[in-house]
């Protein structure tokens, strides 16, 4: 595991943003096991909240769907997220998430294009698709 790796495993238990998504996987059901890069992976998570195929607390990528099912990519884009709670101090990331989601809907209808965390941690790795601003799309030829 490379350092800054280590250094984000050990912040993000000491700004609580990991215990709080290790009480998430005891909440939801799900079985956890340790992944690559200092992250662990909580499969089966029965929660319906929130929608998403997998989220990151801290250095916990929660998903619902089997052990096995997240691909290279997915993590690395969820990997990218446990170092955004680093650099947020942990779980004040959840307040300004939820404000980038409010941006990127209001500039183009949907949650993750123009949300900020989410186009740092590459869309594309995270299976989201970039759309335009809403007035780009009101424009017609």
């Amino acid at each position: 595991m490379r350092r800054l790796h280590r250094v984000r495993r050990t912040l993000n238990y000491l700004n609580l943003s990991t215990p709080f998504g290790l009480l998430l996987v005891r909440l939801g059901g799900a079985r956890r096991t340790a992944g690559p890069d200092g992250l662990i992976l909580a499969y089966g998570y029965r929660i319906p909240f929130p929608v998403a195929g997998a989220f990151t607390v801290g250095n916990v990528v929660l998903t619902r769907s089997a052990e096995g099912d997240l691909t290279e990519s997915l993590i690395r884009h969820e990997g990218r997220h446990a170092s955004q709670y680093m650099v947020c101090a942990g779980l004040p990331m959840l307040p300004l998430y939820v404000v980038a989601v409010a941006v990127s809907v209001l500039v183009c209808g949907d949650p993750a294009s123009w949300n900020v965390f989410e186009r740092l941690a590459n869309l594309e790795d995270g299976n989201y698709t970039r759309k335009s601003p809403w007035w780009f799309r009101l424009k017609s030829p």
